[in-house]
């Protein structure tokens, strides 16, 4: 049995999350306070700062990873390009997986502290959102959103940082996912190695024996990143 704080970060409960009508998204209400003054700052700077995705509960996020296991959503490489997974070994396919998704039961997107960004008032409105690193460089859409949200991070009175922002060799680089750091930190500190190996021992997650028998790696490499 897990306690309160175990099940939220395992993405098992979403009562402490609130509900944003203006944005469309669930967060924590700590993390979305913070989310609309950001948002109101980039408004006068003529940006639309919208949320492409927040919370996302286990389920969802086992969902994702068995389709993409599967062969039913695409795996991309580290340049972004779709991968055959289904000429990949186990071992192969798990940390091609992990490039991009995380683990059931490990994604920060079950805390209700991390979401994904764009500037909305950057595109038209028949643009088909991709969230790749190329959006965000110079010559894409989103080259002057970021601009701006580099600097806004800079400041002081900023409480947002973006976890993913080196290729270390885990997670690929993903400018656009923002973690509001006073809750984040901590959660991050609580969440353990024992904790996520129970709950995926008793999911019907995809290639899981890989996945426990390498999850020690899997930890360190993907999931520690503060």
């Amino acid at each position: 049995m897990f306690d309160p704080i175990q099940r939220q970060l395992l993405g098992l409960d979403e009562r402490f999350l609130v509900h944003s009508p203006e944005l469309n998204c669930q967060l924590h209400p700590e993390t979305l306070a913070a989310v609309l003054d950001l948002r109101a700052r980039a408004a006068t700077f003529d940006f639309d700062l919208r949320i492409a995705s927040s919370f996302r509960n286990f389920e969802r996020q086992l969902l994702i990873w068995n389709n993409k296991a599967l062969g039913l959503r695409p795996v991309l490489d580290s340049h972004g390009e779709p991968l055959d997974i289904h000429r990949l070994g186990d071992r192969e396919k798990v940390f091609a997986i992990l490039r991009w998704s995380a683990l059931p039961g490990a994604s920060r997107h079950h805390w209700g502290t991390d979401f994904d960004v764009y500037g909305a008032s950057c595109i038209d409105a028949n643009y088909q959102l991709q969230l790749t690193v190329a959006e965000t460089e110079t010559g894409g859409p989103f080259a002057e959103f970021h601009r701006w949200l580099d600097a806004e991070l800079q400041q002081v009175n900023c409480h947002f940082y973006r976890p993913y922002t080196l290729d270390l060799g885990g997670i690929a680089p993903e400018p656009w996912h923002l973690s509001y750091a006073p809750l984040a930190k901590n959660y991050a500190q609580l969440f353990t190695l024992d904790v996520l190996r129970e709950q995926l021992e008793q999911t019907s997650l995809q290639l899981k024996d890989i996945v426990l028998e390498n999850l020690d790696e899997i930890f360190q490499r993907y999931i520690r990143v503060d």
